[in-house]
C-alpha cells in the first residue's frame, strides 16, 4: 500500500503534478520543491500571496547543506532533540524554486519523520513543498475530512493514506536560525 502510493504521488510529482498527502503533522500540498510552475500551481489554488514562501520537507538532516548556504550546527541538534514537528526557517537558500525563497533569502525546512513523505523524497531526490492544504486565511484541516473540496479538486493527486485517520495533529514549531547560532521561534 506504502510503496503504491509513493510510487503513484513520485510519478505526479515528477510530471509537474501537484498532490494532496499526509504528514507528521496536518495534510499537506506538495510539489518537486525545484520546480517553479508547479509551486506556482500551489500559490494558485490556495489564493495566497505569492510574497509568503512555504516550507520545504527533507527526508534526512544531512541534506540541510545542499538548500542552505551557511548551516549553524546547532540546526543538527535542534532537530535530534525537538520533541514536536520542527521547522527551521535559515537564510541562505540555494537549489530550490525562487518562488519558495522569502525576500529576505530565507527558506523554512522541515525534516519529516513521516514514512510516506521521507520514502517520496527519497524516490524525488529532491526536497518536496509542504504547505497546509487550505484556502489561505481559512482554517488548516485538522484531518482529512476536513479538506475543503476546492482543494481536493484542484490538485492532481491525493494519497490514499491516512484518510481516515481522526488523530489531531498541529502545525510544526517554526524557529528562525540565524549562521550565528542566535534563534527566534515565529510559532510555538
Amino acid at each position: 500500500m506504502l510503496k503504491d502510493e509513493v510510487a503513484k504521488a513520485l510519478k505526479i510529482v515528477q510530471e509537474g503534478g501537484i498532490i494532496l498527502y499526509p504528514t507528521d503533522t496536518i495534510w499537506g500540498i506538495g510539489c518537486d520543491a525545484t520546480n517553479t510552475e508547479a509551486v506556482q500551481k500551489i500559490y494558485r489554488l490556495k489564493q495566497r500571496d505569492e510574497a509568503k514562501s512555504m516550507i520545504i520537507l527533507l527526508d534526512t538532516e544531512n541534506k540541510l547543506e545542499s538548500y542552505v548556504q551557511e548551516v549553524n550546527t546547532l540546526a543538527y541538534d535542534l532537530i535530534k532533540y525537538a520533541e514536536n514537528p520542527l521547522t527551521l526557517v535559515m537564510p541562505g537558500a540555494k537549489n530550490i524554486s525562487p518562488a519558495l525563497i522569502a525576500p529576505d533569502g530565507s527558506v523554512g525546512i522541515r525534516v519529516t519523520s513521516h514514512q510516506f513523505c521521507q520514502q517520496l523524497i527519497q524516490r524525488l531526490r529532491k526536497p518536496l513543498v509542504s504547505t497546509s492544504a487550505n484556502i489561505s486565511g481559512k482554517p488548516s484541516p485538522q484531518y482529512f475530512s476536513q479538506i475543503d473540496q476546492e482543494i481536493v479538486d484542484g490538485v492532481d493527486y491525493v494519497v490514499d493514506i491516512d484518510q481516515h485517520s481522526k488523530e489531531i495533529k498541529n502545525p510544526s514549531t517554526i524557529m528562525k536560525l540565524a549562521p550565528d547560532g542566535t534563534f527566534e521561534f515565529l510559532r510555538r
